[in-house]
Parts: C-alpha cells; structure tokens; sequence
C-alpha cells in the first residue's frame, strides 16, 4: 500500500531531524514523567510504580510522539498501555517517539534510552523509517540502522520482543525507490528474529477523517486506529512477558 504523491509531496515529518520536538506541537511531559496510565516520555528515569514489572518501549518518529493531538496521552503508545493495564499486565509503557527522527537518530539514541531502563525489556516496538522516506534516503542505510537497533536490544535483552513496524516511501520517488523502501522491513524481520508490523498506517493513510489537517499525521481517532492495529500483533508478544506474576 503507498502513499498518493498528493499526500506527501514536499512534506517533511515535524522536526528538523536533530531531535528536537517541533515549536508547534502538542504540549507533553518532561522526559521520564510518567503519565495517566503508566507511560513515561523518552528519557524513562522516573522511578518505576511498584506495581510493574517490565518496560514496553516505543521508539520512533512524530507518528509515536503523538505530534500535533491536544492530549499526548492520546497516542498510540498510550492506548496500548490502557490496554495492558485492562489485561491485568505489569508492564510500564515508555514513549520514545521523538518528532523528526530518523533510523540513524534512533540508532544513535538506542543505548542511552535502554540504559536508563530501571525495568527490564519487555518488548522494543521501532517505529522508525518514515523520515528516511520521506528524504529519500537509502534504503540500505535504512536496513543497516534498523538491524542494528534489533541486534543491539538483542543482545542487551534477550528475553525481550523486538517488533518492527513498516512504513512506505511516497510514491513520487518512484517505484524503485519505493519497493526497495518497502523490502527493508520484512527483510529486517526475517533475517534478524523480529515481529514484524507489515504497515503501521494501515488503515489510516490518506483516510481524512483519520488525519490531521496536513494529511500525515494521525488525529485522536487515527491513533485510536493504530493501536487496535499494532495491540492485534503485540498483545500475543506480551501475553508472557508483562503477566501479573513476573518478577525479574
């Protein structure tokens, strides 16, 4: 599934690419404060609540920040954490989205964010690419980062799932381009004993209703989307690992 050129031409994700959040975003909790339902911003220092027993961390793009919703805590990483919390689960949700981010920028985020980790890895869900798209970076490049990103959480946590989500390159780059940008993440999977999430957006990509205002980013009912899309893949990877009765 591709995006309309319409949709994406000239559009880069929100951020300049340097980690820092848009001025414009939505107003969210200062690294490592947790939220509502247990979730925790990017830097994952706060004291852990007593009641969990592992960490499910989001790394990603605007598209996990939950950039440009009036509530942060309407993300799709939020909802998941709801949806752990309804299961009787003891895992904590950290929201490492970052608005601009590339592969190479989650790549070299990686070993601080799971460093500061007081609990262990659960599950690693990389939501990362859609900017690489969307500058028409490498794909191959694109398939280095994301592979180290998986071997890394690997080798650190071994018990953990790792999940990767798909994304697609806009379609006025050209079907080359394109299909080698879509390759990337079942080839990522494959070779390196990932989850793989064929396409975040499915469903929601070029559905107005599901969108902002800019046509890329998901609105509330967007991201109510994503997360019924992304928990059908990840609640059998945490049936094991966020159980009520994990200690360690």
């Amino acid at each position: 599934m591709g995006f309309s050129a319409a949709a994406w031409s000239g559009c880069v994700d929100a951020g300049d690419g340097s980690g820092a959040p848009p001025a414009t975003g939505a107003a969210t909790p200062e690294a490592g404060e947790a939220g509502p339902t247990g979730t925790a911003r990017a830097g994952a220092a706060a004291t852990p609540p007593e009641s969990a027993a592992a960490n499910v961390v989001f790394i990603g793009t605007s598209l996990t920040a939950g950039y440009g919703l009036d509530d942060p805590t309407l993300a799709y990483p939020a909802l998941i954490g709801r949806r752990i919390d309804d299961a009787g689960g003891r895992c904590r949700v950290v929201n490492a989205g970052v608005s601009g981010d590339t592969s190479a920028g989650g790549r070299a985020r990686l070993d601080q964010l799971l460093g500061a980790l007081q609990l262990p890895l659960a599950a690693l869900f990389v939501e990362l690419g859609a900017n690489d798209g969307l500058r028409g970076q490498s794909p191959e490049a694109l398939y280095d980062n994301l592979a180290r990103i998986v071997g890394q959480a690997r080798r650190q946590h071994p018990e953990a799932a790792i999940v990767v989500a798909g994304m697609e390159a806009p379609t006025n780059l050209g079907p080359a381009y394109t299909q080698a940008f879509r390759d990337v993440f079942p080839r990522v999977a494959k070779e390196h004993g990932a989850v793989l999430v064929p396409f975040l957006l499915e469903g929601v990509a070029a559905v107005p209703a599901l969108n902002q205002s800019d046509g890329i980013h998901p609105n509330a009912e967007g991201h109510a989307a994503m997360a019924e899309h992304v928990w059908s893949v990840l609640e059998g990877e945490l049936a094991g690992r966020c159980a009520a009765e994990r200690t360690s």
